[in-house]
């Protein structure tokens, strides 16, 4: 079963389109969007850009608005007019992946993809959203791939997003140890992402490494970013652990913030194996 973090993160994990703490937080760059130091050939200033890119890039950025906004079928429309305007422009091809990957056309989401890296072949960015496309539709070898070309690119900067997507892939592929080493070295990146620390604390309480487990859900449940989801990892963690005023806590703030949640429910009921 999806949780309210993973279901939000199938399509916003891809571009970062939206940063919010129930998803992803610090995100740097605009779904796809590639930053000027990430490209291989001197930095595009205003006067270097043709009329028809200027314009071409004035539609991306409405597109993405619409689609931050959550109107994907503007934002195509907008982005229909960047690409007719300038055929060559390979941010409006990667915006186009994510936007139907909004939709779930997976399909076009891929050709877009493609035709962004035809045009920019290192671009970190596109490399990222084709591993995520991947990993949703269940391609985890190929998802893989695409996740470390996007890491092998030194001045690629979106290293905690990328370490954690494939953590978050390698969780649905089974494949917990690896998921545990990708998400420790997102955590190193950005500690204060709370889906980073939620799913490393989830992966080392499947694996019984109880102890880890408890460092991470702990800092998270005593931040601001605490939630249904995080005090119900930590109430099975203290359990297991026999820490039961510990447990008892959690368990007060649970039922007292969130009374009709799904996992206040499963605590007044034990259902601690579900």
């Amino acid at each position: 079963m999806k949780t309210v973090w993973t279901r939000r993160l199938d399509w916003l994990l891809a571009g970062c389109v939206l940063c919010s703490w129930i998803t992803l937080s610090g995100c740097a760059g605009h779904a796809g969007l590639t930053s000027a130091s990430e490209r291989h050939d001197d930095i595009i200033t205003e006067s270097d850009e043709t009329a028809e890119r200027k314009r071409a890039r004035i539609r991306v950025e409405l597109a993405l608005g619409y689609l931050e906004q959550g109107k994907p079928t503007i934002a195509l429309d907008e982005i229909k007019q960047a690409i007719l305007i300038d055929p060559t422009y390979s941010d409006a091809f990667s915006l186009r992946g994510l936007i139907y990957m909004r939709l779930n056309d997976y399909g076009i989401a891929e050709e877009s993809f493609n035709k962004a890296l035809s045009l920019k072949p290192r671009d970190g960015n596109v490399l990222h959203n084709m591993g995520w496309l991947k990993c949703q539709d269940g391609r985890y070898p190929q998802s893989m791939a695409y996740f470390n070309q996007a890491l092998a690119n030194p001045l690629y900067r979106e290293r905690a997003k990328t370490h954690m997507a494939q953590g978050l892939c390698q969780i649905k592929a089974g494949q917990l140890p690896e998921a545990e080493a990708s998400l420790v070295k997102s955590y190193e990146y950005d500690a204060g992402n709370p889906v980073t620390g939620y799913n490393l604390a989830n992966v080392l309480f499947q694996r019984r490494d109880n102890a880890r487990a408890q460092f991470y859900i702990r800092r998270l449940n005593n931040s601001e970013m605490a939630n249904a989801e995080t005090l119900w990892l930590g109430i099975k963690i203290e359990r297991r652990m026999a820490n039961l005023e510990a447990m008892n806590q959690l368990a007060t703030q649970l039922v007292k913030r969130f009374p009709q949640s799904e996992q206040a429910a499963m605590y007044q009921r034990g259902a601690f194996d579900e």
